[in-house]
Formats: structure tokens, C-alpha cells, sequence
């Protein structure tokens, strides 16, 4: 991490972001002060990492007890062929600190029970959920319910994906629960059905982009908006979803 004071090359490295009126500096410190964490560094959190990391988030967590296998290579955009046996969140370290060694990166290369998870959120500042199971999601979004995190969820599979952001501040923002009020795991799982490789970086880059905006305050976010894309047909949908009155978690 950086001093206090933000340095000559750091001014130079984000000059590009501060020269924009809704950045400026005291954009750019909003994102040097902020803490993100990432479940999931696949295809989503990769791209996602990769750019928060460039645009100079101060603190990353990286979650993901998986490990490089060649098969991901192929949409996975942090890791490389050296990295094939490596676990996700090393490879994926190694990367960021290259390109923006301003950025604190932690790791967590084990799977997280309810509590451990819990205490994690309790710390960041928002969470990005690039995971790939309901499970994961569902028990991501009632943690980041409890502790009041501003969830960007994203989900690529095939030729279409999409996001949406949830956030417990705002009365009228519904859950991933509202959403998909439960799930079949197969319908988010890569290794079972493909995916087309640039999918998971559009949607991947869109999560990072809506971070940055709750994090800096600007534009408005996808809260009660479903962004669906189409890979195919280049084609965005944006369907609006209110809460559900019999949710669990409102």
C-alpha cells in the first residue's frame, strides 16, 4: 500500500480516470481507500480483478480454493500457462501486484463457511460474487444482507450473461433471493454446458465498472435492473426487478 498522501506516479498512473469531471481526485482516492471482495476467480473475477486492480481499488480479497487447470486458460484471462497447478487466488496475485502494485492483495484459498465469510464482509467495503454454483450466491447474498454489503452479481454461460447489483441500503432494492427465488445448479456451471471465451469478460468487466461507480458515488447502478446480454445478437435487455414481499431476506 501507499502512503497516506497520493504519490507522483500514482498521479500519473490513474491521470486518464482523474481528468474525468465525476472522478477527479477525490474519486480516485474513494477507490484507493476502498476494500473489494471478489468470490470467484474464474472467468468473471478475473476480468473483474483485473480491472479494479488497474484502476487503483486499494485493498483486494481474493476468494477461490480451486486450482489453475489448462481447461480454464481459455476465458480465465489472469492466469497463464505457468500457472497451470497453481491455486486461483496465488496465480491471480501475482498478476495484479504486476500491474498495480499500489493495490493490497489478500488471499483465502480455502473454502468459507457461513461465519468466516460473515467476518469477512463485515470488512469490505462491497463484494463482487463471480462464483459459478446457487449455493455459493445464495448464501453469499444473505451474508451480504446481514452485514449491509453492496453485492455486483454477475453470471456467463453459454453465449448470454448478466448482471445486476444488490444492495441492502436501499429499500428498494430486491436480492439475488427475488431473482431466483431457488435454483438448479447446472444452469450456472461452465464445465457442464461451455461458454464462449469474451462472454465472461464482458460480464466480468461490467461487474468491476459497477463497483467502481457505487464506490466513487457516480452514475446510477443496476439496482433493480437485470442488464441480460446476448453474445450472439449483441444485444442488451434490461429487465426490472422489484423485490419479492415474501423474501427471506427483507
Amino acid at each position: 500500500m501507499s502512503s497516506p498522501d497520493m504519490q507522483d506516479e500514482e498521479l500519473l498512473r490513474y491521470s486518464r480516470q482523474i481528468m474525468l469531471p465525476d472522478v477527479e481526485i477525490a474519486g480516485q482516492e474513494a477507490l484507493r481507500a476502498a476494500h473489494v471482495l471478489i468470490l470467484g476467480v474464474g472467468g468473471l473475477g478475473s476480468p473483474a480483478a483485473l480491472y479494479l486492480a488497474a484502476a487503483g481499488i486499494g485493498r483486494l480479497t481474493l476468494v477461490d480454493h480451486d486450482t489453475v487447470d489448462l481447461s480454464n486458460l481459455q476465458r480465465q484471462v489472469v492466469h497463464d500457462t505457468n500457472s497451470v497447478g497453481q491455486t486461483k487466488v496465488e496465480s491471480a496475485q501475482a498478476r495484479l501486484q504486476a500491474i498495480n502494485p499500489h493495490c493490497q492483495i489478500d488471499m483465502v484459498d480455502r473454502k468459507l463457511d457461513a461465519q468466516a465469510l460473515h467476518q469477512l464482509l463485515a470488512h469490505v467495503d462491497l463484494a463482487l460474487d463471480c462464483t459459478d454454483n446457487f449455493s455459493s450466491r445464495f448464501l453469499l447474498n444473505d451474508l451480504c444482507w446481514d452485514t449491509g454489503t453492496p453485492l455486483v452479481s454477475g453470471a456467463a454461460i453459454g453465449w448470454e450473461g448478466q448482471i445486476t447489483v444488490f444492495d441492502p441500503n436501499r429499500e428498494d432494492s430486491p436480492c439475488y433471493r427475488c431473482l431466483y427465488p431457488s435454483g438448479d445448479d447446472a444452469a450456472l456451471n461452465c464445465a457442464e454446458n461451455g461458454v464462449i471465451a469474451p462472454l465472461v469478460g464482458i460480464i466480468g468487466t461490467s461487474q468491476a465498472m459497477e463497483a467502481l461507480k457505487l464506490i466513487m458515488g457516480v452514475g446510477s447502478p443496476a439496482v433493480g435492473r437485470v442488464m441480460c446480454y446476448d453474445a450472439k445478437y449483441m444485444e442488451w435487455r434490461s429487465l426490472i426487478l422489484k423485490p419479492r414481499a415474501e423474501c427471506r431476506c427483507r
